[in-house]
């Protein structure tokens, strides 16, 4: 078990080995890369969430840095140890992959990219017997979330779902009580279909 890090760490569950790591620094993660010996599952979680409303280029352009490009470079990093495990990736994206909250439209818009990225490997990555998850989080009780006074789940609980819906191979894992309400339609939608059809183009033979 590996925590990245802003920071210096200390953790007392032995089994953690945290490492400093920005997913916009290629250095650091060729770094962290290098300092993993094997893998089964990556789980990419750093991202950042501001306020904004779209009148400022750069502001949007930090949260694709961050949560999509940084999810790419980690994801494409480990991707050698993961396809030597059959492993997994588990990527947190957002309720507002589906529809975006106006306070925060950068946000949005990074977690739709990372969604269809996700997506993206899913269908890419099934030859080399690698899964890929996509986590549709509702709100959770973290420092992103200080202040906004809505109902919210528990990191904790949100973890255990997480984990959860891996082990159960669920391609998409709705982990708290707001985001599952959407799991149905979602899973049983036309959008998913088209998903499944479009996938099935990547292992289909070409035409002679």
């Amino acid at each position: 078990m590996y925590a990245g890090t802003r920071r210096t760490l200390e953790h007392r569950d032995s089994r953690v080995v945290p490492l400093t790591l920005d997913v916009t620094d290629p250095g650091q993660i060729e770094r962290a890369a290098e300092a993993v010996d094997s893998l089964d599952v990556l789980i990419n979680k750093a991202g950042i969430a501001l306020y904004d409303d779209l009148s400022d280029r750069s502001v949007l352009e930090r949260h694709l840095s961050v949560n999509l490009f940084g999810t790419y470079a980690v994801t494409q990093a480990f991707l050698p140890l993961l396809t030597r495990s059959g492993g997994a990736v588990v990527n947190n994206t957002s309720m507002m992959a589906m529809a975006p909250l106006p306070i925060t439209p950068a946000y949005a818009v990074s977690k739709a990219a990372v969604f269809n990225l996700t997506q993206s490997l899913r269908a890419l990555l099934a030859g080399r017997c690698v899964r890929v998850h996509a986590v549709l989080t509702g709100p959770t009780d973290t420092d992103m979330t200080r202040g906004f006074e809505i109902p919210k789940a528990t990191p904790a609980s949100v973890a255990r779902a997480i984990f959860d819906g891996a082990e159960n191979e669920e391609e998409d894992i709705f982990p708290d009580a707001m985001s599952q309400v959407l799991a149905d339609s979602w899973r049983n939608g036309v959008a998913k279909s088209l998903e499944h059809e479009y996938a099935a183009l990547v292992q289909a033979p070409s035409a002679a």
